[in-house]
């Protein structure tokens, strides 16, 4: 095989990878034990970089088919290179029989988890219906509370509604409705015709539709929230639907702002070389790709750069964003706030690919909360700096400005 070949099969699979839904997730995380604590049951886990953040996560085991909420560490063995974290709640299996398993930011698996009663409701997307969880306002009290705000929650690439279960409690104490969806590829929704992610492109046609569901149940105004993919798909609909003036603003936590950036940066992770990665991208948007990808139509990636199309965002935009994700660098979230003042950028600090609020819910929760309650009065939603940055962050930031 010719050096030419060898590249050109590299690219092709990288691009393949890119567009092609996940249907089996790895179970890459070994469970050590379970052994009993003072409060409870505790799980022995390496100590890995995920594993070793505070917070509350998700332990999917037992092919998917079991889960347990993982909480605070209890202990941390440097030497051995293991930690060990309560368990909080187990669900469908023994975690005692788990020898291996998956990390997870879903740290609830429904509404009622978290303790909030949600309704399934069926929305009509252009493939056919999907299921979404609708959660009412009930707190009389809160600010927004009978103004007809709806938050609309959109997952990211792999994940499913329950990722937007995380948002519930900021929404509950605004006094917003809730509806978090399914789309296309995700395996509660229909498939796409062409099994595909569109990275943005064609998924922003079913928040679309999750819109005009909201709006014919009574919504006045939308907010629109998405993590990773999901900020993308939020981003699209927000540029490209013709509903897009009902959207009072968006929360974006994690997300693509730059797909362009994002396969740059996954290719240097996994060592391909620069030229390799520019013809991956060159797959994914020709339409020379097309039969390599499987993609009904190559996807724009220009479109999906912010970064060049800053000055064509016209919706106040927040963005929570750790300045250590591995998957999407917080770089271009960082860029387009400074870049438009419509934007406010919050960064974290260790929290990893959105798992900003399970690593501190109580930050996460109260700049959603501060900025969507200034999107309906005359305060004006604060821009990068003091307010929206603890001096900690800002040093972090430096650091790997430094670094970069």
């Amino acid at each position: 095989m010719t050096l030419a070949t060898a590249a050109s099969a590299v690219a092709g699979y990288f691009a393949r990878v890119v567009v092609t839904p996940v249907k089996e997730r790895v179970e890459d995380l070994e469970i050590l034990a379970v052994v009993k604590g003072p409060e409870g049951d505790e799980v022995i886990l390496p100590a890995t970089d995920e594993t070793v953040v505070d917070g509350t996560y998700g332990l999917h085991f037992h092919g998917g088919q079991s889960f347990a909420r993982i909480g605070p560490i209890t202990s941390f063995t440097p030497r051995d290179g293991t930690i060990a974290r309560r368990v909080e709640h187990v669900v469908g299996g023994d975690l005692r029989t788990a020898v291996r398993g998956w990390w997870s930011s879903v740290s609830h698996l429904t509404p009622e988890d978290l303790g909030f009663a949600s309704e399934e409701v069926r929305i009509d997307l252009p493939g056919g219906t999907a299921p979404a969880w609708y959660v009412p306002s009930t707190n009389p009290q809160a600010p927004l509370a009978g103004r007809g705000v709806w938050a609309i929650m959109v997952h990211g690439r792999g994940g499913t509604r329950q990722e937007g279960i995380k948002a519930l409690p900021a929404a509950a104490e605004l006094g917003v409705d809730s509806l978090l969806i399914s789309y296309r590829n995700d395996g509660e929704a229909p498939a796409a015709p062409d099994g595909r992610y569109g990275l943005g492109v064609t998924e922003w046609e079913d928040v679309e539709a999750a819109m005009q569901y909201a709006l014919d149940h009574g919504a006045e105004d939308i907010l629109l929230f998405g993590w990773s993919m999901g900020g993308a798909i939020c981003l699209q609909a927000a540029d490209r639907s013709p509903l897009a003036a009902r959207i009072r603003g968006l929360v974006l936590t994690g997300p693509v702002i730059d797909w362009i950036d994002v396969l740059a940066y996954q290719a240097r992770a996994l060592k391909i070389p620069e030229p390799v990665g520019r013809m991956t991208r060159w797959f994914i948007s020709n339409k020379a790709g097309r039969r390599v990808t499987g993609l009904a139509s190559p996807v724009d990636l220009k479109i999906l750069n912010w970064i060049d199309r800053a000055d064509q965002l016209h919706l106040r935009t927040l963005i929570l964003h750790s300045i250590d994700d591995h998957v999407v660098p917080y770089g271009p979230s960082r860029d387009l706030a400074q870049k438009n003042p419509m934007v406010t950028f919050v960064p974290f600090a260790r929290a990893r690919h959105v798992k900003e609020w399970n690593h501190n819910p109580e930050r996460w929760d109260q700049h959603v909360r501060a900025w969507v309650e200034a999107l309906y009065t005359r305060a004006e939603p604060g821009q990068i700096g003091p307010e929206a940055t603890s001096s900690a962050d800002l040093d972090e930031i430096e650091a790997a400005d430094d670094a970069d």
